[in-house]
């Protein structure tokens, strides 16, 4: 009869076009499965591997502390994507690339990351059905490949696992478990929209299935959509030095346009920085000079702050996603005791980012000035009495009319192949399994907005007024240049109308000037992973209290990476961060074994007394071989409770962007310890000390010294946008790192209170030799306020004479250690049946004692402390209400992040941002904090599910529409508040029809 139903269904999909159809399509091949066949081995169902082992058991509480979040849990969210549900764990920290940082670049922008510890979302391994998903060159795993449709469930292992699975798994594992012997077919809809009336989220799914005695097969298709948010449309971040100091992030290149000669603007007076501005619906022409008018006004003087320019009014706040998934499931018994299974995996994910448009500075190193022999030039060789008092001039032009989208585009083709079976030895039941798995990832990189220079060259040089065309022309009337943005063509620009305003040569309204100025930019790029593996597991003898168990196996894995810039890019063609190709590959062989010793069982106070000891041996074609191991405990005094605790050793290799990438340029920002205004000189003298006597080689600052941000403007808050690129780098020379991770738990389940279960655990992990990507910030605390003095070099960076850094190099190092600590607090408590319905309780808290690192190993270096700093709460806790009765359920979820502290930026000596202006940190004196308070957010779902077996829910997360404290140095956002947090209230509606 399902059969029947199944193929109707399918024949009616296949009269639709699209993802749906295809989906529908390939279960057609499940009916000829449906043969008459023996049952399966009994004992293989009886057995399950849990994440974090490789020896089936039939009992699946282990020692390693394991979250599961099933799929009618994920369905009471009101989240649509992996990374959403796994970001609100409180284990979770926010990853470096969060979907607010809308100004990062790279190959990894545009995916989305989960980011176990804060311990950075490299050292998270992501597993797709026990297998690596595809990374970046950089290492870096994107959950937005995996449709949410296809999900099962989600396993948390959090705690180390190198042994178990080797690189990566420092700080806990992720396995994503997708659906199988599906029977029958459902489909979802999900639409929600911010309060703001930006961010709206669509996502339409169906999966459908067939099984039977010989094989199944399951597809699931999902289509999402998700517009981005804008930051002018949230208090928070409306201005980029919060709406507290609107005009202290302001920045002097503007859309307006602004120039500068050796004595100032022509005619005004009051010019403190030196820059004309036109006035409103002036004459660029009208300069002062020869009896004209004056049209132009000193910038930042009679303008004010009309003449600066807020790029967070073009900016997104969150990026903005569109994802197509094709996900197959299938098994076929070839034999009773022979079993082959894959998985198919098809993503084509789109990101978009949008930034302000760019703002050019003709003297921030590209030397396109306005030519002398410009038309556009009113001190120019057509415009003054002698042609030798001609000259070129300075402008800023921030290119308002053109903002700079890119557009990522990123395909995943994934395919595994696993021949699994059973066989019998002396009695014992042994299962094996050879596979492998090919995981490739297609980037294209599609960029515009920013300047061609060699454009520049020509809009900006030598032009004249062609009387035939009765236009501006490129060249001399002795050399003309073809008018058009093609090849050999050329398009002058006037850059000193503003945007909004039409004229000739203007960039406002002018298609073939800004084709001419703004052409697209590819970049392209690609990863692959190879896996072949073959693993053994069963039983060697028995025990009194059990089976020793064993696993056994051998993997090898060829990872691959390219991610080639446009050449223009590579070439430093135009105003786009200039960056070269990274390209490598490497290798890894490796063997592990493990193996499950029972000691004691059924005697008193030993219910239950096992072990675990693993050990991986890895051999890479980089760096040479490492072994790690892994011991665990088990213990069970009587039979509600269990005590466990493990000890494992990790490690991460290096990744083929850590060593073999190119360089690319960056506009970072950074806190500069040196100024005396905002920065650790202000109030700590050892710290003033060093900056202003060229501690550790370099120039040296002056007593007044302030960082400056673009246009060479004073920055009001830090960290702030450096006017001038940095450099990145990669590092042949790195090494691994090595973690120890260190766990101990009880889990309580007291049967004189039915339906409780309490779990409580400690973890330690402690990373040496860390693979750190160095910040120019951390440079500058590790010199000037830690005192390290080889932090200080040239090669890092260095100051000009005035005492701003002009030149940085941030290549990754492996640096001193890093060490974090707390607690795992978990309680459910499914209370009894009452007659207005069931009720469910979860509570889930994480407390970190501390995370602390150290930047290396000498042993008088002071530690960097970073528990309850920006971005790094110490307490995060997620309280959960379920109530069910017949066919209507509600959920309501509360999730509190605790205070935090940063080193104050406004009222040094106390006041509104500065409740604690005595505040002395250990060993580096003087440290003015604020602290913001604790954030709670609360999330509501209602759910029916109606008589024709459809379900119905409609909720809203952050109901109170609770808005993010303000914090400038909080991590991983591009505005003043942590990217972790919610951006406002969120309303949704979902509903899933089964058949």
């Amino acid at each position: 009869m399902s059969t029947t139903l199944l193929r109707d269904a399918i024949r009616r999909g296949l009269n639709k076009q699209g993802v749906a159809g295809a989906a529908l399509a390939l279960a057609t091949i499940a009916p000829a499965m449906a043969q008459d066949a023996p049952q399966a081995n009994q004992q293989e169902l009886e057995t399950v591997t849990v994440t974090g082992s490789r020896i089936r058991k039939a009992d699946v509480e282990t020692a390693q502390p394991i979250l599961v979040l099933d799929r009618a849990a994920i369905e009471k969210q009101g989240f649509n994507s992996v990374v959403d549900i796994l970001s609100n764990l409180t284990e979770a920290g926010s990853p470096a690339i969060s979907r607010s940082s809308v100004l990062a670049s790279g190959e990894a922008v545009g995916g989305y990351y989960i980011d176990l510890r804060n311990l950075g979302n490299n050292r998270t391994l992501v597993l797709l059905n026990g297998k690596r998903l595809g990374a970046t060159s950089s290492g870096d795993q994107d959950l937005s490949q995996i449709p949410m449709a296809a999900v099962e469930r989600i396993e948390v292992l959090k705690d180390g696992a190198s042994a178990i699975y080797g690189s990566d798994a420092i700080a806990g594992v992720v396995n994503i478990i997708t659906r199988r012997n599906y029977d029958g077919m459902e489909a979802s809809a999900y639409i929600g929209q911010y309060d703001e009336g930006d961010g709206t989220k669509q996502t339409y799914s169906m999966t459908l299935g067939s099984h039977n005695e010989r094989g199944s097969i399951t597809v699931a298709a999902e289509y999402s959509k998700e517009e981005p948010t804008w930051a002018r449309n949230r208090s928070f971040s409306r201005y980029g030095d919060s709406p507290r100091h609107p005009l202290d992030s302001l920045t002097p290149v503007s859309q307006w346009g602004a120039f500068t000669l050796p004595n100032g603007c022509p005619g005004v007076e009051d010019s403190p920085f030196a820059t004309c501005t036109l006035n409103p619906g002036g004459n660029p022409f009208n300069m002062g000079q020869n009896g004209r008018p004056n049209d132009f006004h000193g910038t930042n003087s009679a303008g004010g702050a009309s003449d600066l320019s807020n790029s967070n009014e073009q900016m997104m706040g969150t990026t903005g996603l569109d994802r197509h998934s094709l996900f197959v499931a299938g098994e076929y018994n070839i034999t009773d005791n022979i079993k082959f299974s894959t998985d198919i995996l098809y993503n084509k994910r789109s990101t978009t980012q949008q930034v302000a448009g760019y703002p050019y500075q003709s003297k921030n190193g590209f030397g396109q000035y306005l030519s002398a022999d410009s038309y556009y030039n009113p001190f120019g060789t057509q415009y003054v009495d002698d042609p030798e008092d001609a000259q070129p001039i300075y402008f800023m032009r921030r290119g308002w009319e053109m903002p700079r989208v890119t557009r990522s585009d990123l395909q995943t083709y994934r395919f595994s192949g696993t021949l699994e079976g059973t066989f019998e030895i002396a009695g014992r039941t042994w299962n094996w399994d050879v596979g492998g798995y090919v995981n490739t990832n297609d980037l294209l990189k599609t960029g515009r907005g920013d300047y061609s220079l060699t454009a520049l060259d020509g809009a900006l040089g030598a032009s004249y007024f062609n009387p035939l065309t009765n236009r501006v022309e490129c060249g001399t009337e002795a050399n003309p240049t073809p008018y058009g943005s093609g090849p050999g063509q050329c398009v002058p620009w006037n850059p000193f109308y503003p945007a909004g305003r039409a004229a000739p040569d203007s960039l406002t309204g002018n298609k073939e000037l800004q084709t001419y100025l703004f052409p697209f930019y590819h970049d392209t790029g690609r990863t692959k992973t190879v896996d072949y593996s073959a693993n053994l597991t069963g039983s060697l003898f028995s025990l009194p209290a059990g089976d020793v168990g064993v696993a056994t196996g051998y993997e090898y894995r060829s990872e691959s990476g390219r991610f080639e810039p446009d050449a223009s890019k590579q070439a430093g063609a135009s105003t786009d961060l200039a960056g070269t190709m990274t390209k490598g590959r490497y290798s890894v062989d490796e063997y592990y074994l493990e193996v499950d010793v029972p000691v004691l069982k059924d005697v008193p106070f030993f219910k239950e007394l096992s072990f675990n000891v693993a050990a991986r041996y890895s051999d890479y074609s980089t760096f040479g071989d490492t072994t790690n191991g892994k011991f665990s405990l088990t213990w069970r005094p009587i039979e509600d409770l269990l005590v466990r605790g493990n000890y494992a050793e990790g490690f991460r290799a290096p990744t083929i962007g850590d060593l073999y990438g190119g360089s690319s340029q960056s506009f970072d920002k950074y806190s500069d310890p040196c100024d005396t205004v905002r920065g650790s000189a202000a109030l700590n003298p050892a710290v003033l000390s060093r900056c202003t006597t060229g501690f550790g080689g370099q120039n040296p600052t002056t007593g007044n010294f302030v960082q400056l941000g673009q246009g060479g403007r004073p920055c009001g808050s830090l960290p702030c946008q450096t006017g001038i690129p940095f450099l990145s780098g990669s590092n042949p020379n790195l090494q691994p790192e090595t973690s120890t991770s260190k766990t101990a738990g009880l889990v309580y389940s007291p049967n004189w209170i039915q339906g409780l279960d309490l779990s409580l655990d400690w973890y330690n992990i402690k990373i040496k030799s860390r693979i750190s990507g160095d910040t120019i910030s951390q440079m500058l605390q590790d010199c000037y306020v830690f005192g390290v003095e080889s932090r200080c070099s040239s090669s890092l960076f260095t100051r000009d004479a005035s005492g701003t850094v002009n030149t940085a190099l941030r290549a990754g190092i492996n640096q001193g250690w890093q060490e974090v600590e707390g607690y795992d607090l978990g309680v459910n408590y499914r209370l009894p049946e009452f007659a207005f319905g069931r009720f469910r309780v979860s509570w889930d808290t994480t407390y970190v004692k501390l995370n602390n690192i150290k930047p290396d190993d000498k042993p008088d270096t002071v530690v960097s402390v970073q528990n309850s700093y920006g971005g790094f709460p110490r307490i995060r806790s997620n309280l959960s209400l379920d109530w069910t009765l017949g066919d209507f359920g509600a959920t309501w979820t509360t999730r509190y992040y605790s205070s935090m502290k940063e080193s104050c930026s406004y009222d040094k000596k106390g006041g509104p941002e500065c409740n604690m202006p005595d505040h002395v940190a250990p060993d580096t004196g003087a440290d003015p904090t604020n602290r913001v308070g604790s954030s709670t957010w609360h999330d509501l779902q209602v759910r029916w599910t109606a008589p024709w077996n459809g379900t119905i829910a409609v909720g809203a997360n952050n109901v109170f529409n609770k808005q993010p404290p303000i914090m400038y140095t909080a991590p991983n956002s591009q505005y003043s508040y942590y990217g972790g947090f919610d951006i406002g209230r969120f309303y949704y509606l979902r509903y899933t029809q089964k058949f």
